[in-house]
């Protein structure tokens, strides 16, 4: 059986325009999640450190994370002010 690397499957599967539709549309999600990781990271963060400040739990920012939850407007604003970020949402 032969191994595709992750690139191989994915362009394989986005050729499914039913799961091309459903990753197009976790985008937004995928994209949250990342830089989250990376701006919490920056700043020597542990997921508890930043939920102990934010005042949420460590699970819920995992979920955050992971795209297995939806966080509210009022929590990203939470998020953003303890890392010194500016939360900019727009439509396009």
């Amino acid at each position: 059986m032969k191994m595709y690397t992750f690139e191989e499957d994915l362009k394989k599967r986005l050729k499914d325009p039913e799961f091309k539709k459903a990753w197009e549309e976790s985008e937004p999600e995928y994209q949250l999640a990342r830089q989250l990781i990376g701006k919490r990271l920056k700043q020597k963060m542990s997921q508890r450190d930043l939920a102990k400040k934010v005042g949420t739990t460590q699970a819920i920012i995992s979920r955050i994370e992971t795209m297995q939850a939806n966080p509210s407007l009022s929590l990203l604003k939470r998020i953003a002010q303890t890392l010194n970020l500016k939360l900019d949402l727009r439509f396009s």
